[in-house]
C-alpha cells in the first residue's frame, strides 16, 4: 500500500506535543503518533481507493478517534466525527446525509465498508478544502453538519494559543468526548498545537470522578475545560486539587456567578474562564475570567480574533449595545452541509448570527444574556430563559435549574422551570416562587415549578430545553 508522508495539521504541532492515556498509562510522542497515523491513512487509502466521499470517524476510544481523524486528512478524506453510541437508524441517517464511503467505529446498521482495492494514492488535504464535518443537532431526521477547512481550524488553534498562553497548556486534561468542538478543538487540538502534553481521560463515569483531583495532582494538570454540569458533579464528588491548575474553562452552557465562584473555590484559582463559542466558529471565540467579571452573570470578555457586533430590536447593526450577537471570525466554518437555506438565514451580510442575546459595553467586552430561540414572550414582554436558570441556581436548596415557556391562555406564554433540589431539601414550589418575587420582576417569576430527580443532558453534557420541557410535562404534578 502507498505510504502517506504528509500529515495535515499534525505536522504543524511542535515536536514536544504528546498524548498520555490516563487509563492505560501509555505515552505517545508526536513522532509515534505520526507512525500510527501513517498506518491508518494507508489503510483508508486501500479501503476507499475506488470511491469518492468522506469517511465517518466514530471510535469509542479518544486516542483512536484522534488517530483516525489525522489519518483521514492524510488520506485526502473529509472526516465526519460523530458519537460512537449512535443507534443503527442514526448511523443510516448520517451516511445518507454525508455520502460517507466508510465508517470507522462500531456499526449498528447494514452499511458495510468497501473491500480493499489497490489504487492510486490520493494527496493529503490542502488548507482550503473541506476537512471536518461536525454534527450539531440530533442525528434522527436530517442532521445538521458544519463543515470546516484546515485553514479555519488552524486559525482557531493559533488564536486559542495566543490568548491562553503556552504555559497553561503545558499539561491539559481532556474529560469531554472528542466528537464535538469543545472536546476536540478546545480540549485536544489546542494543547497539542501549543506543544503540550494532552492527558486523555474522556467521559469519566460517576465512580471514576471521585479520583479527579488525584489525577490532576499526579499529572500536575495546568489546564482543563468542561461544561457546567461536569463541574457541579466534580465539586460534589471529588476533593479539591492540592495543586491548583493555572487555568480552567467553563463553556457550552450558561454560567451563573454563584456557580462560577463555586468552581473557583473548588479549584483554588480565580483563573476560571466563562467561554463563548460555537461549532460554526470552531469552538471558542472569547472568554472572560472570574477575576475580570465584576460579578456579572454571562461575562465572556473580548473576542479572540475577529469582531463582535449587535443587531438591535430595530434591525440596526452596531458596535455597542444590546441585541443579537453577530460575529466575524477567521475561524468561521465553510458552510452547513447540504443546507443552503440555513446558510442564508444564518448571515446578515458578512456577519454570522449567533442566536445569542447579549450586551457589548463601551470597552468592547461582551456579556451574554440568553438565546433567541429560548426567549419567553409573556404578553409581549421578553424574558430570557437563561436569566431564570441563573436566578434559580442562586437558591441555596437548588442544584440545577432549566426554565422554558409553556402555553398560557391569558398571556400566550408563561415561565415554567424544572429544578433539582439539594439532598434532603424540603422547600416547595410555592416557597421558591416567593423567593423569586423578592428578586426579580413579576412577569419573570415562574408560574410553574417542576421538581425533577435530574435535568436531562444530551451526549455532550449540555441541557436541551425541549427535552427538559418534555421530561417536566411527563413528570408528576407541578408545584
Amino acid at each position: 500500500m502507498p505510504q502517506p508522508d504528509n500529515f495535515p495539521l499534525l505536522d504543524a504541532f511542535p515536536a514536544s506535543a504528546q498524548i498520555i492515556n490516563v487509563r492505560s498509562g501509555e505515552i505517545i510522542r508526536r513522532d509515534q503518533l505520526q507512525e500510527r497515523v501513517r498506518a491508518a491513512a494507508a489503510a483508508i487509502d486501500f479501503q476507499t481507493a475506488q470511491r469518492n466521499g468522506p469517511v465517518v470517524v466514530a471510535e469509542p476510544d479518544a486516542l483512536d478517534m484522534l488517530i483516525q481523524l489525522f489519518a483521514a486528512w492524510a488520506a485526502g478524506r473529509v472526516a465526519v466525527l460523530v458519537n460512537p453510541g449512535l443507534s443503527g437508524e442514526e448511523q443510516v441517517n448520517v451516511i445518507a446525509h454525508t455520502g460517507a464511503v466508510a465508517w470507522y467505529g462500531p456499526l449498528r446498521c447494514d452499511f458495510a465498508n468497501p473491500d480493499g482495492v489497490a489504487g492510486a494514492k490520493r494527496p493529503a488535504l490542502t488548507s482550503d478544502e473541506p476537512a471536518l464535518i461536525l454534527m450539531t443537532s440530533g442525528t434522527t431526521g436530517i442532521p445538521k453538519g458544519i463543515v470546516h477547512s484546515l485553514r479555519s481550524l488552524s486559525a482557531r488553534l493559533t488564536l486559542n494559543v495566543a490568548h491562553m498562553g503556552r504555559e497553561p497548556l503545558a499539561r491539559s486534561l481532556c474529560v469531554l468526548p472528542t466528537f464535538f468542538g469543545h472536546g476536540l478543538i478546545g480540549n485536544c487540538l489546542t494543547p497539542l498545537a501549543a506543544g503540550g502534553s494532552l492527558h486523555l481521560w474522556c467521559s469519566p463515569q460517576m465512580g471514576e470522578l471521585a479520583s479527579l483531583a488525584g489525577i490532576m495532582d499526579r499529572y500536575h494538570i495546568t489546564f482543563m475545560s468542561s461544561v457546567p454540569s461536569f463541574w457541579k458533579m466534580a465539586a460534589r464528588i471529588s476533593r479539591s486539587p492540592a495543586e491548583p491548575p493555572l487555568r480552567l474553562h467553563v463553556g457550552s452552557a450558561p454560567l451563573s456567578i454563584e456557580h462560577w465562584r463555586a468552581i473557583s473555590a473548588w479549584a483554588g484559582t480565580d483563573q476560571v474562564y466563562n467561554m463563548f463559542g460555537m461549532t460554526e466558529t470552531a469552538n471558542w471565540i472569547g472568554g472572560g475570567s472570574l477575576h475580570d467579571s465584576q460579578g456579572r452573570d454571562g461575562y465572556v470578555g473580548e473576542i479572540w480574533g475577529g469582531q463582535f457586533a449587535v443587531c438591535n430590536e430595530q434591525g440596526v447593526i452596531a458596535e455597542k449595545g444590546k441585541g443579537e450577537i453577530l460575529v466575524q471570525s477567521p475561524s468561521m466554518m465553510m458552510t452547513y452541509l447540504n443546507a443552503p437555506g440555513v446558510m442564508t438565514e444564518s448571515f446578515m451580510g458578512n456577519w454570522f448570527r449567533t442566536g445569542d442575546i447579549g450586551e457589548i459595553d463601551a470597552a468592547g467586552s461582551l456579556t451574554l444574556v440568553g438565546r433567541t430561540k429560548s426567549e419567553i414572550n409573556r404578553a409581549g414582554i421578553k424574558i430570557q430563559a437563561e436569566e431564570i436558570d441563573m436566578l434559580l441556581e442562586r437558591h441555596p436548596d437548588i442544584t440545577e435549574a432549566c426554565a422554558f415557556a409553556i402555553e398560557d391562555a391569558a398571556s400566550g406564554q408563561a415561565v415554567a422551570a424544572a429544578i433539582v433540589l439539594q439532598t434532603q431539601a424540603s422547600v416547595t414550589g410555592q416557597d421558591i416562587r416567593q423567593w423569586c418575587r423578592d428578586r426579580v420582576r413579576a412577569e419573570a417569576v415562574p408560574s410553574v415549578i417542576y421538581i425533577l430527580d435530574a435535568i436531562p443532558l444530551n451526549d455532550r453534557g449540555k441541557i436541551v430545553r425541549d427535552q427538559v420541557r418534555a421530561a417536566a410535562l411527563q413528570s408528576v404534578s407541578p408545584s
